[in-house]
């Protein structure tokens, strides 16, 4: 794949597909009966919608709310050779949240299908729907219109086709909206640029990972960045085959769709990937080449239990929403590094600066990480405030996480400067705490996250931790336990509380904010 950075992702997108018309670009397995589509498909059936959305909605944005699936990419695919900005919709994170997204982002009109609408009834549907499901219908009945577009969108060359669509081409236009998850406060739109998506594309590509037509198990949604960027758009662009799955928690589907298919991708964070471990037979994960996890830390020893499960090679690697979203991620070999995250992607620099004086750090020392780079963002919507503390005065973006970068480059992430507590002057890992707690009460491992670590404000020493479970434990014999493992006891919770479930995100991250609800709900 060479894309042009600085280009439109409608004009890359329209010469990817065409270039390899007639292989394979998706295969959904999310519909009653599984759809096979050709890239060439693909294209004819996004020109159409393009052209369609076009003369039918007058908005710049266009909400999308449809999971990992054909629907899902032409609806977005169509928005962008319509010139148009897709806003996906995380339709996970209750209707407050969803309203405000909806009123921030102007959106009038959301792109659907009746079959989601009849699953998600919480969901704040404005008056304006545009049905895909029905659009796509009446283009399978129209069989001979079908045969002929085809026709003529492989004989026209890209140019004509560009130009037909009237599509002007500006690095530093907006090209997609995506929410952040919200998980401690309002989600924020983040703005990310045709360059932004295109850069981040370009540098997945340039370390050389995946072979042209491999299969890639596209089962996390497109809301998330990792699911809209790596599953979608880079696998479009770089002619991967998306194999999809509304979701990944339906791990028994999952299962039969990788031995089914002989998928040799599979991404996703150690909470989702986490169910595979613990269903999967040898046989069923054969075909594995590549895990990629991301979005948080990997446990120790999952590395090992995943290569010893099937002959795959597990890649962790690190990202965020405001970087489009990759940063880094560790390759087979001599691209690995035990514990990090992998080297920084090509063009993007890093620093790391004081959490106390935001002056720089020397290489190898642990502060806040910043990132430079062609695929960071410019800016939250309409928010000032935001861009003012993710922004320093050189530009660099101040991301909120503690780490460290060495002297090859290889980052190594400490955690969420928001996931530690300060307590007697020293910095508290809630992470870190989880995992020995989780040892102790939870010997045999489990599938499910069943305690977390908060801090609340604390009148003596300024904060302490809690712990919530959702097993029957008396803290003193866990403390008892965490001290005999070595744990000092400034990092021991003072209380805690059984709670029905710990609350996750979409993204398979912690709800932050639920979760300090629930602590400050302890009597």
């Amino acid at each position: 794949m060479l894309i042009k950075e600085k280009s439109h992702l409608g004009y890359e997108l329209v010469r990817s597909l065409k270039r390899n018309f007639f292989h394979m670009g998706l295969i959904d397995h999310g519909l009653p009966i599984p759809v096979r589509m050709k890239r060439g498909t693909i294209l004819v059936l996004a020109l159409d919608l393009a052209k369609e959305l076009k003369e039918k909605i007058s908005d710049k944005r266009v909400g999308v709310v449809l999971p990992s699936g054909a629907g899902g990419v032409i609806a977005n695919l169509g928005l962008m050779l319509a010139d148009k900005i897709p806003v996906n919709l995380n339709f996970t994170i209750g209707e407050e949240n969803l309203r405000y997204s909806i009123k921030k982002a102007e959106v009038s009109t959301i792109i659907s299908a009746a079959a989601v609408r009849e699953k998600i009834t919480d969901f704040p549907w404005p008056q304006n729907i545009f049905d895909l499901g029905s659009w796509l219908r009446n283009k399978k009945k129209q069989k001979g219109q079908m045969i002929w577009n085809h026709l003529q969108v492989f004989l026209c060359p890209v140019p004509l086709i560009i130009r037909g669509l009237g599509i002007v081409s500006d690095r530093d236009q907006e090209a997609a909206l995506l929410f952040t998850s919200g998980s401690t406060g309002n989600p924020k739109g983040v703005v990310l640029s045709h360059q932004n998506l295109l850069s981040n594309c370009q540098q997945i590509e340039s370390v050389q990972l995946f072979a042209s037509q491999s299969y890639l198990l596209a089962n996390l949604p497109l809301f998330h960045s990792f699911g809209f960027t790596v599953s979608m758009l880079y696998t479009m662009l770089s002619d991967l085959v998306m194999v999809c799955l509304p979701s990944p928690l339906d791990v028994k589907k999952c299962l039969e769709v990788i031995e089914l298919e002989k998928v040799e991708v599979l991404l996703g964070t150690p909470t989702f990937l986490r169910g595979y471990l613990r269903k999967a037979k040898k046989e069923q994960l054969e075909s594995i080449r590549f895990v990629v996890a991301g979005a948080e830390k990997t446990p120790d020893g999952f590395k090992e239990d995943w290569e010893s499960l099937c002959p795959c090679s597990y890649l962790e690697g690190y990202g965020l929403t405001e970087s489009s979203p990759a940063i880094s991620f560790n390759l087979p070999d001599q691209g690995m590094r035990e514990k990090s995250v992998g080297r920084l992607l090509p063009d993007i620099q890093g620093k790391t600066i004081s959490p106390e004086t935001s002056e720089a750090l020397p290489t190898g020392e642990v502060g806040i990480l910043c990132f430079l780079g062609p695929n960071i963002f410019s800016g939250y919507l309409d928010d000032k405030k935001a861009d003012s503390m993710a922004f320093d005065d050189q530009g660099w973006y101040v991301t909120g996480d503690l780490g460290r970068i060495d002297s090859d480059g290889f980052l190594f992430i400490e955690g969420r400067l928001s996931r530690f507590s300060k307590i007697g002057g020293e910095m508290v890992p809630h992470t870190k705490v989880e995992n020995e707690i989780s040892e102790i009460l939870f010997p045999d491992g489990s599938d499910q996250v069943n305690c977390a670590v908060i801090g609340l404000p604390d009148r003596v020493k300024g904060e302490k931790l809690i712990l919530l479970t959702t097993e029957d434990y008396e803290i003193k014999d866990v403390r008892k336990k965490l001290l005999a493992k070595g744990i000092p006891n400034l990092w021991i919770p003072k209380e805690s509380k059984k709670v029905p479930e710990i609350p996750i995100l979409a993204s398979g991250k912690l709800d932050l904010s639920e979760l300090k609800r629930l602590g400050l709900s302890i009597d």
